[in-house]
């Protein structure tokens, strides 16, 4: 709880920044009390968060560390922003006069260095820009969430996001090199750009994936890769059943296969995206890119695989470009899905989990027969996976229900919260992880400690070391009061 009053928090605010750079609109401070995990609450004009006590917007490390050591001296919780198109709640305003630091104005692109394949930016550089930016040149970062025309830098790896080329690229904490982030005393720390060391412990997972209940990120450096589009191999398939599809990608896997996309949707996540030619049915894609003569290898050799498996019906690669083409969403979609949603009532969310090669289709199975027979109105619940590793997968389950007989803030716990639970608590009871990329926000907190088991302590510690005063995002990953 906060030691001074909501207007000597902002009073003393100003003092440290720009009157500008404190926002205090109530419409604003509304919007910045939620992610999109309570989209169906604000669509509908409800706001059940406390309001923050203003939005901060950082320019300089030297804003941030400022703000922070502010905020430790009078025990103010802090939200750390950038991007705002967090799923799992991290962006809530959990208690009371809290402030929303944002670094979207620290978008600089700092430098490209095609000779040591990095590129360095602030933390609030879209990665649309970066990725505009290194295509121009003929580069890549290999980076590609769903999101990447909202999505920033800092925000990227705060949250240990993961694109949709990963299964070769990795997800960022492979791509991320160094660092530079602000701690809640305000001591400014960096990690310096080498392509290895082992001087001890690799600090930069302190960092990486701590969705700013640790520290706040001002500056990353990622690697990059060079850009052959005109080389990539695509494959799709139809086929019968899930378990056919698993083992065909584990298959690829552990033959040391590095295909960028290799996703598997099951029936009714599929008929939202390939209802053009596979009805009732799964559908398999792979694509291999880099080199050329490396492209068409792993494709061909993606190919002897599947042909393995009678079942699998190859299909025009050019019906699985429509679904390359329509990748991500922007603002425009976002404004779609929320017309949609309050016109219909029927909203889709997801849970994403990982487990290894046995433990994956089971954890499935029973999440979809569960979820279809326990939870009231829904309307489709299917999945997919779409990053692969040597030792298993993910899956990315996907479900609509519509909202039948009860408030906008109710939805969250008729619906979206038991559907949640029953996928996070069949993942950790298989021994799988409840988090693949989403992170844990605030809304799978109450699990975090049988996510990790004994290895808790290590977490816990961090908070300890790190935060002594608690006041980094309170509910994010640490289970709050």
């Amino acid at each position: 709880m906060a030691s001074i009053s909501r207007e000597q928090i902002v009073e003393n605010l100003v003092k440290l920044l720009d009157e500008e750079k404190v926002v205090t609109d109530e419409q604003v401070l509304k919007d910045s009390s939620v992610d999109r995990f309570r989209r169906y609450e604000e669509i509908h004009g409800f706001y059940t968060q406390p309001l923050p006590a203003a939005v901060v917007y950082a320019g300089s490390k030297e804003d941030v560390a400022s703000i922070l050591k502010f905020a430790s001296e009078h025990s103010i919780n802090v939200v750390p922003r950038t991007g705002d198109s967090a799923t799992e709640g991290g962006l809530e305003t959990a208690v009371e006069h809290s402030i929303v630091l944002d670094g979207s104005g620290m978008n600089e692109i700092i430098s490209i260095d095609p000779y040591n394949m990095l590129a360095t930016c602030q933390c609030g550089a879209p990665l649309q820009d970066l990725e505009d930016r290194l295509r121009e040149q003929g580069y890549t970062t290999g980076h590609s969430p769903q999101s990447k025309p909202l999505a920033q830098l800092g925000g990227l790896v705060a949250t240990r996001s993961i694109g949709q080329f990963s299964t070769l690229y990795g997800g960022i904490e492979d791509m991320v090199v160094g660092l530079e982030a602000v701690f809640p005393n305000g001591e400014i720390t960096k990690i310096k750009n080498v392509p290895r060391r082992a001087a001890g412990p690799d600090i930069r997972h302190v960092i990486i994936g701590n969705e700013g209940a640790l520290c706040y990120i001002t500056e990353v450096t990622v690697k990059i890769y060079k850009y052959s589009p005109e080389n990539n191999y695509l494959l799709g398939y139809t086929l019968d059943n899930m378990k056919t599809g698993f083992e065909i990608l584990r298959e690829v896997m552990v033959n040391g296969y590095r295909p960028s996309v290799a996703r598997l949707y099951d029936e009714e996540d599929g008929s939202q995206h390939f209802s053009h030619f596979a009805e009732d049915k799964c559908v398999l894609i792979l694509m291999a890119e880099g080199p050329k003569p490396l492209a068409e290898a792993t494709g061909k050799a993606m190919e002897a695989i599947v042909e393995k498996y009678a079942e699998c019906e190859k299909v025009d690669h050019r019906l699985i470009q429509v679904w390359f083409d329509n990748l991500n969403w922007d603002v425009s979609k976002v404004a779609e899905e929320r017309e949609e949603i309050f016109a219909t009532k029927n909203i889709s969310n997801t849970t994403e989990i990982a487990a290894t090669w046995d433990k994956i289709y089971d954890i499935y199975k029973v999440c979809v027969e569960r979820i279809r027979t326990e939870i009231p109105d829904i309307t489709l619940i299917g999945g997919h996976s779409s990053h692969s590793y040597l030792n298993g997968t993910n899956m990315y389950f996907v479900y609509f229900y519509n909202v039948v007989d009860c408030s906008p803030e109710e939805e969250i716990s008729k619906y979206h919260l038991p559907i949640k639970r029953i996928i996070v608590e069949e993942t950790i009871k298989a021994g799988g992880s409840m988090c693949h990329h989403h992170g844990v926000g605030k809304h799978r907190t109450p699990w975090i400690k049988d996510e990790y088991g004994s290895s808790y302590y290590i977490l816990k510690t961090l908070k300890e070391a790190f935060d002594p005063e608690g006041i980094m995002n309170k509910g994010t990953i640490f289970p709050g009061e």
